[in-house]
């Protein structure tokens, strides 16, 4: 076994496995997703050629009993796993948000976003919003779905928004988020491991040992960074693909889909990593080499 696989491999379950643990999980729960795990990505690796290979051959490539590949290939078949929809009402608060956030009829001079009535003639509004993204919800559902998440208030007339982004306080939501963004995190790079071209953007920055109080003083300054990267990379994708233009038709190439994030972490370091050096700017776009500034 590859030492160094295996500790990257440890490195990405435990946070995993600690939230599964805390929500009640076993080890024999976890094996028995792993096993399906084993035998869809054994498949997977055949593409178009996955339906000719025979159980047996998947059992070689995955370890995983004969029986209990038939079994898994059966259910594999009638579900999709890797469809993680996000809930239809979150979807649509989320659409509305980032068209709100970015729309320049909907900022004032500073780039911010209006506080917005209901409805209005001629004049920027919620109901105007829910229209630009072809909402199928009612513009007053929506809000009340905003206000209870915390992510909007009504003064007077008017709603504001009280952050940049649709965080659902529901916790189906929150599985949804972080099952897509980690995901895709991963397969990012997965992808640039595997020297598959172009290379995907896939860098961080961290520091080691700085003092508590430099911290309370960077969190809000580096999500105020975080959020305006995020809306001027909206509003790029948004000059090359409107929200109401059409959908692609394109039969050769079909459409494809794209995901940009960006996370924040701290904690204390143990003891035993004092010694590290204190800053490591980290591009693993290419190979994962150290990349300094």
């Amino acid at each position: 076994m590859n030492t160094a696989i295996k500790n990257t491999a440890l490195a990405i379950l435990r946070p995993l496995v600690r939230f599964l643990i805390g929500h009640g999980w076993t080890f024999g729960a976890i094996s028995e997703l792993l096993k399906y795990v084993c035998v869809e990505e054994a498949c997977r690796r055949h593409g178009d050629g996955a339906r000719a290979l025979t159980d047996s051959k998947v059992t070689l490539m995955s370890g995983v009993h004969r029986k209990e590949v038939r079994r898994i290939r059966e259910e594999l078949a009638q579900t999709d796993t890797h469809d993680l929809p996000l809930r239809h009402g979150a979807n649509i608060a989320a659409q509305l948000i980032t068209l709100w956030m970015t729309h320049p009829n909907y900022q004032n001079e500073r780039g911010e976003p209006l506080c917005l009535p209901m409805r209005a003639h001629h004049a920027p509004s919620v109901e105007e919003l829910a229209r630009l993204i072809k909402a199928d919800m009612r513009p007053r559902t929506i809000v009340d779905d905003l206000v209870q998440a915390g992510v909007a208030t009504e003064r007077a007339d008017l709603i504001c928004l009280l952050r940049c982004s649709y965080i659902s306080n529901m916790p189906e939501d929150r599985l949804v988020f972080m099952g897509n963004n980690v995901g895709d995190h991963l397969s990012a790079a997965v992808h640039n491991l595997e020297g598959s071209e172009p290379a995907y953007l896939e860098q961080a920055m961290y520091f080691d040992e700085l003092p508590p109080e430099a911290l309370t003083t960077l969190r809000p300054e580096l999500r105020r960074l975080a959020e305006k990267l995020l809306r001027d990379a909206y509003q790029r994708v948004a000059k090359l693909a409107p929200p109401d233009a059409p959908p692609p038709n394109d039969s050769l190439h079909g459409s494809r889909r794209m995901r940009l994030g960006v996370y924040y972490f701290e904690e204390e370091i143990p003891q035993i990593a004092q010694e590290h050096p204190k800053s490591h700017p980290v591009d693993t776009s290419k190979d994962g080499a150290h990349v300094q500034p």
